[in-house]
């Protein structure tokens, strides 16, 4: 990757967490392009260029996330299985954003219920859901690369992928419920889904 495209990915995930962050400490209807572009150093043509509105500033942080995860999986060992490559992908993805920096340290509890909050905007909600079949397509071509498996003619590849990612969803809510280990929910997550989602013991 070239210098002005990592830049212009910089540019794109300082917008998108600016966005985040502005929205849940303060609501939706409280935050402005400008705000947003203002958090980020840049100008608000900066980020019309990037965005067509807050929510899809919002729901891209997912997309590139997964986009990430897609790229981590086609690097994990070969002989690696799918799901621990999947978990462990997954989990390194949400580590690596800015929100786990030691610069900035929310509450928990005021954070994880502005994010509540935030994900029940139904702007966000469109595009999360708009990004997130973009995503799903993304990490089946991975999953369809390591498992010798074609997007075209199989359905394995477009299953795993879109279980994977509801899995993820899952914990993430979770997460948002009880303020609890996100990476906990996400290994819990994942190893019951590969198991075959046995009925509970207890």
């Amino acid at each position: 990757m070239g210098l002005r495209e990592r830049k212009k990915q910089e540019t794109r995930a300082a917008l998108s967490w600016a966005a985040i962050r502005l929205i849940v400490e303060r609501g939706y209807d409280k935050v402005l392009v400008e705000d947003i572009a203002t958090e980020a150093g840049v100008s608000p043509r900066t980020f019309n260029n990037y965005f067509g509105s807050k929510a899809e500033a919002v729901a891209s942080r997912h997309l590139d996330r997964i986009h990430r995860m897609a790229e981590a999986l086609r690097e994990r060992p070969a002989g690696e299985p799918l799901w621990d490559a999947l978990t462990e992908t997954t989990i390194e993805q949400h580590r690596a954003g800015p929100e786990v920096t030691p610069q900035w340290r929310p509450d928990r509890e005021a954070w994880t219920a502005g994010l509540r909050l935030m994900f029940e905007v139904p702007a966000i909600q469109a595009e999360t859901l708009r990004a997130g079949a973009q995503a799903q397509d993304a990490l089946a071509a991975a999953i369809a690369a390591r498992t010798g498996t074609d997007t075209e003619t199989d359905i394995y590849p477009h299953l795993v992928a879109a279980t994977a990612l509801a899995a993820q969803q899952v914990a993430q809510s979770a997460f948002m419920a009880t303020g609890r280990s996100l990476t906990d929910f996400i290994r819990d997550a994942m190893r019951q889904v590969s198991a075959g989602l046995p009925p509970p013991t207890h």
